[in-house]
């Protein structure tokens, strides 16, 4: 059976390769170089490691044509995949970290190399990159069956990732919000009304600005797109958090 460290292995050899959002890869082509999108590159290291199709529109369909996206992962998950804990994910070589895509807004997802850190097609900026685990916002972790997986430690303390301006129910809301929807409409990208409130035209406004950029396009406001807006502090985010946690 095929490991979980496999999967690393595979990964770190694509290491400065390009990234293309929406990028189309052929699952059952082993010498592709790039360009890669975050879930075409998740999919592409499973097949290539274990020959079956993971996180795609068709599971069974032909690895040349098949598209894969955050949001096929979150139903695979559901229905064939084990989900972890981040912790547990953090410390499994091969494993995956998951942010689930919500409607239009893409998701991300990342391979975890079992010591803290990662593997993933990030941004047009950085490529495929090594990062960290730590002090971002995940959804679960993922263990892809047919893969056998070995921990290399306990589950890892993970550290809390700073607030962050992403889509949620109900919305985050407040004068922080409002600052970077008038940031963004100086810039010529329309987040719509400045209401305040964090909705869908306002995340089609910061994906367009983070692809302009070269950012990971996944529609939320973090320390990253802080800077590039020339928003000072990422604390500033903390009141609209604590705004939509109190509504929840």
């Amino acid at each position: 059976m095929s490991e979980g460290k496999d999967i690393v292995t595979v990964a770190r050899a694509h290491l400065t390769e390009h990234y293309v959002f929406g990028a189309k890869v052929p699952k059952d082509n082993e010498k592709w170089k790039g360009p890669w999108d975050c879930a075409e590159f998740a999919s592409w290291c499973v097949f290539q490691v274990a020959h079956q199709l993971y996180g795609c529109d068709r599971d069974a369909g032909n690895p040349a044509t098949v598209d894969a996206y955050t949001g096929y992962w979150a139903r695979d998950v559901k229905k064939l995949g084990r989900k972890i804990t981040i912790a547990e994910a953090a410390a499994t070589p091969g494993a995956f970290l998951l942010r689930v895509a919500q409607g239009d807004v893409p998701g991300h997802i990342a391979i975890s190399d079992g010591r803290g850190g990662t593997v993933e097609a990030h941004s047009a900026k950085d490529g495929v990159v090594a990062l960290k685990v730590a002090a971002r916002r995940w959804d679960c972790g993922v263990l892809v069956p047919g893969i056998d997986y070995a921990a290399l430690s306990e589950p890892q303390v993970v550290e809390t990732p700073p607030p962050t301006l992403h889509l949620k129910k109900p919305p985050l809301t407040g004068k922080r919000v409002a600052q970077v929807q008038r940031v963004l409409k100086r810039r010529g990208y329309d987040p719509g009304w400045v209401d305040g409130i964090y909705g869908p035209h306002t995340v089609a406004a910061v994906i367009a600005y983070q692809l302009t950029k070269g950012l990971a396009p996944d529609g939320e406001v973090g320390p990253e797109t802080l800077q590039a807006l020339g928003i000072a502090s990422p604390t500033m985010l903390s009141d609209a958090f604590s705004r939509a946690s109190a509504q929840s």
